[in-house]
């Protein structure tokens, strides 16, 4: 995989306005900064000149991380968050009001779910679904609508989508749209490019890419990430600490190594996957041509099952797959469809959905894939009911 040269420099570990040129900047671990005078004091709260204050509302080093972010996506500005969660629900609860209407694809990440279903419901806000993956549908669905959230690919059925064409629709309708970039990253896809208002990323995942940091990120154009800092940053209070920054921004060095391997990785695992007998779907984006403005896919997909394969069993024989959540860390991760089953806040959503409980969601991390395909075929010998 080849990157242009701009980005290169971006991601590399050495900054030039490092102090004393150090190739790992320094943590500036402060809740606050001090004034010289009066004057520079007053102008700082009047507006007129810009410079930190509290750690609450400007850091150096998380102002680093956001700036890289900003242009890793193309884009004039970015803000970052304590958690993924956090970005979401500054992104969307900053953009409407009671008696708007949200419009958002099915299969979105649970916790978001359970966000649209319950807090924007007690403050009158209408959330619909709709399938993604059907431009159609999304154009007859967005009359009415304020905001249109996405997510590329989607959670656990992992479908990319048109970003382009579904973002030009919600244009043409008056609605902004918002794309959770999580699991492509601006590596192998940059929704503002593509006519999306905003980006937003769960930084806990791929751009971390360690599994020891929890934080989040939103990414547009200057005005409306002006409005998330100034209305609804300084309130909601999900601050990301000067550390968790400095941990993004050692992440960045990394990102399109790691997704490079991800994506080979996963990909050869999804297309053996596909030739077992005992599998009836494999849902990775690679597996047919990629939607525009996709450039690439990473280690996440989810695999289903015939029923002869007793997903219990084929769990607990894994030994280099842990059972856990999340992803885009060095490890591989699996997660049984059941318990997608079993933790959504609507009775029978996710399996409306189409989430089938012979199901799992696999994240291929970077122990090799050989050995990881040796771990899986084991588990699935195991798991096996016909050869009993």
């Amino acid at each position: 995989m080849t990157q242009s040269y701009d980005d290169a420099r971006l991601i590399t570990a050495h900054d030039e306005e490092s102090i004393l040129s150090a190739v790992v900047p320094p943590i500036v671990q402060t809740s606050l900064f001090t004034f010289d005078s009066f004057d520079e004091m007053l102008a700082t709260y009047r507006g007129e000149i810009r410079r930190p204050v509290y750690s609450r509302g400007l850091n150096p080093t998380v102002r680093q991380f956001e700036e890289k972010i900003a242009r890793l996506e193309k884009t004039d500005d970015a803000i970052a968050f304590a958690s993924g969660m956090a970005a979401i629900s500054a992104a969307v609860l900053g953009n409407v009001s009671t008696g708007d209407r949200v419009l958002a694809i099915r299969n979105v990440y649970p916790d978001a779910f359970r966000l649209f279903g319950t807090h924007l419901a007690r403050m009158g806000i209408q959330v619909d679904y709709v399938d993604g993956t059907d431009p159609d549908a999304v154009a007859h669905a967005l009359p009415g609508a304020k905001l249109l959230y996405l997510e590329s690919a989607t959670s656990w059925m992992i479908e990319p989508l048109d970003i382009a064409r579904l973002s030009d629709a919600a244009r043409h309708h008056g609605a902004m749209t918002v794309v959770d970039n999580s699991w492509p990253t601006p590596v192998f896809q940059n929704p503002i490019t593509l006519g999306a208002d905003l980006v937003l990323h769960s930084a806990s995942k791929y751009i971390g890419g360690h599994s020891d940091v929890v934080a989040g990120v939103v990414a547009g154009p200057e005005a409306r990430i002006a409005h998330l800092r100034d209305e609804i940053y300084p309130y909601l209070g999900g601050r990301i600490a000067p550390m968790d920054a400095w941990l993004l921004l050692r992440g960045l060095r990394t990102l399109p190594l790691r997704m490079a391997a991800h994506q080979e990785s996963a990909l050869e695992i999804a297309r053996r996957l596909q030739d077992l007998d005992c599998v009836a779907k494999v849902m990775h984006p690679g597996l047919a041509p990629l939607p525009p403005g996709l450039r690439g896919t990473t280690g996440l997909f989810s695999v289903e099952f015939h029923d002869r394969i007793d997903i219990r069993s084929f769990c607990d024989a894994l030994k280099l797959f842990r059972l856990g959540v999340s992803w885009g860390g060095h490890e591989s991760l699996i997660v049984p469809g059941e318990v997608m089953l079993s933790q959504q806040a609507r009775p029978n959503a996710a399996r409306e959905f189409g989430i089938s409980a012979h199901s799992v969601r696999l994240h291929v991390g970077l122990e090799g894939t050989e050995a990881l395909w040796t771990d899986l075929k084991a588990a699935i010998s195991a798991a096996d009911k016909s050869a009993r």
